[in-house]
C-alpha cells in the first residue's frame, strides 16, 4: 500500500491492523496538511469510523477473552486497587 489513505475498501471489510495501519495514514496525512479541504474532512470522516471499528474490534476480542477466562474458571474484569 502507499503512504496515502485509500478509501475504496469497505471499513468492516478490514481487520483490526487493516483499520490500525489506514488510520495512521489518515492521522498522518492530515497532520502534514498537505490535502485539500474537502478532502481533508472525507479523511477526517474515514478516520472517525476507523477509529470506532478498531474500537469495536478490541471491544469483541476483550469479550472471548473474558470467556475464555471464565471457562477457565479465572478471574475476569479488572478493578482498580486502591492506593493503600
Amino acid at each position: 500500500m502507499t503512504d496515502k489513505p485509500t478509501i475504496d475498501r469497505p471499513i468492516a471489510d478490514l481487520s483490526f491492523e487493516e483499520a490500525m495501519a489506514e488510520l495512521e495514514r489518515v492521522v498522518g496525512a492530515l497532520e502534514r496538511g498537505d490535502v485539500a479541504l474537502e478532502a481533508s474532512i472525507a479523511l477526517y470522516e474515514r478516520g472517525a469510523a476507523l477509529k470506532s471499528h478498531c474500537a469495536a474490534k478490541l471491544a469483541d476480542a476483550e469479550a472471548k477473552v473474558e470467556l475464555i477466562r471464565a471457562a477457565e474458571g479465572r478471574a475476569t474484569g479488572t478493578t482498580p486497587m486502591d492506593a493503600a
